[in-house]
């Protein structure tokens, strides 16, 4: 299953308490349990930065991971940002057979 990579920010208006944030971690996760059940969580991060938390998920494809954003949208009063991403094996494999002279010439000097 493709691995994608969600970015998460809560609006300043949601997480007025610590308890908050469960609260709404609660919801997101029930929501996204019964709507998705083919989600597999794979790990989550609260981060310093312009996001609060990065989550790492494997879901059978791109309209799943949608749905997945979406729900954490409404469900956490949040904004979003997903990515594919692809596993450092399997992306070193898939260069490995690309030609060695991809790109000559596409540069004039």
């Amino acid at each position: 299953m493709p691995t994608f990579i969600m970015l998460t920010k809560l609006s300043p208006e949601a997480v007025r308490s610590p308890h908050a944030v469960e609260v709404l971690e609660g919801r997101a996760k029930r929501a996204v349990d019964a709507e998705c059940p083919d989600v597999e969580w794979v790990a989550s991060y609260a981060t310093l930065g312009p996001y609060d938390y990065l989550d790492v998920f494997r879901a059978p494809d791109v309209a799943t991971a949608t749905k997945v954003a979406a729900l954490v949208r409404m469900t956490g009063h949040a904004s979003t940002e997903v990515w594919a991403a692809t596993e450092w094996d399997r992306f070193r494999q898939m260069v490995a057979t690309l030609p060695d002279d991809v790109g000559m010439g596409l540069v004039s000097h």
